[in-house]
């Protein structure tokens, strides 16, 4: 009640002088009949000047009301002049003040979660390796159980490449700090994605061809954009048809990563990058995790370089624009 008297009180002011001084006016003046004009004209000259006071006093109420993007330093009204905004800008702090809070408990928690994502893999790893050791050596030992050894080692690595990727995906909370943009030789990702994919290769029948010339050198992150690379590879493979040939070409600036296999509906093309979204094909695969194309997305617009998935005639391409980021070697 308080409030709304304050906030009305030029209202009031208004009307005692009005009901005081039209009364002495028209005495003043013999009647109302031959001056009815003019009292409108004083009438609604009182209400301007009311008004034109009433928006200065909260102009900054106004525009601070009207600001679509406000950042932490915009958020609250500096030195407030009337009541109704002096009690809004003691609302907005107490709103700061308490998302701040929910910030400082936010960023722990993310920060506890990533470290026991952190430790739950590495925990994991350390059994995992020991499992890969005694499944090289007991592929030596029993020639005649080497298919079977091999099965358990495909197994193994399905599982080390889920590790790997639940390790990225925690650690891409923070990806802007851990930033390192150096001069870097495109085709050398691209060739130590494919040595470490070697296997996966070989075991699915499908063959890595690169065109990518020496020359090439881009402004990236090594460690990230290796990661990018990794699963753009890894997804070619499993999607691929058997015997066939995946294509890494450099083009004009671009980067070309192309595989036959069965086409991706126009409808699921934007939908395949949102987080767990794994699509027809990766429930008729059984192996998608919707993690993926996720960090591919999170990793290429921090590193602004920009991408496209395109589908069709059961061949799919995904293309990197490193226009704005290559340099061409000079010899």
């Amino acid at each position: 009640m308080k409030l709304f008297l304050q906030d009305h009180l030029s209202f009031i002011i208004l009307y005692i002088i009005t009901f005081i001084s039209l009364p002495i006016v028209i005495h003043q003046l013999d009647g109302i009949n031959n001056h009815y004009a003019y009292f409108i004209f004083l009438a609604i000259t009182l209400l301007a000047i009311l008004l034109f006071f009433r928006y200065v006093r909260r102009k900054k109420m106004y525009v601070h009301m009207k600001r679509n993007n406000m950042g932490i330093d915009g958020f609250l009204i500096h030195q407030p002049v009337s009541p109704i905004e002096k009690a809004y800008s003691v609302q907005l702090k107490s709103i700061q003040s308490f998302l701040l809070s929910k910030e400082d408990e936010y960023k722990d928690f993310l920060h506890e979660q990533q470290l026991m994502i952190s430790h739950a893999v590495h925990q994991m790893k350390t059994p995992l390796s020991v499992i890969q050791l005694l499944i090289q050596s007991n592929q030596l030992k029993e020639q005649s159980l080497f298919l079977e050894w091999q099965k358990v080692k495909t197994e193994c690595d399905k599982l080390n490449f889920s590790l790997n990727q639940l390790l990225t995906y925690s650690r891409s909370a923070k990806i802007l700090a851990d930033l390192k943009i150096e001069l870097i030789p495109l085709k050398s990702i691209v060739q130590e994605v494919i040595n470490d994919l070697k296997d996966y290769f070989i075991e699915n029948e499908i063959y890595p061809k690169s065109t990518i010339g020496d020359n090439v050198l881009i402004y990236s992150d090594r460690k990230w954009l290796k990661v990018v690379v990794y699963q753009l590879l890894n997804n070619a493979v499993k999607y691929s048809e058997k015997e066939s040939v995946v294509l890494i070409d450099y083009e004009n600036g671009k980067l070309f990563i192309k595989n036959k296999g069965e086409t991706i509906p126009e409808s699921e093309i934007n939908r395949v990058f949102e987080l767990f979204y794994t699509g027809t094909k990766g429930r008729t695969k059984g192996e998608a995790t919707g993690i993926g194309l996720y960090l591919v997305k999170k990793i290429l617009s921090t590193l602004n370089h920009p991408y496209r998935l395109y589908s069709a005639n059961n061949e799919t391409t995904f293309t990197i624009d490193f226009s704005g980021s290559i340099k061409t070697a000079t010899k």
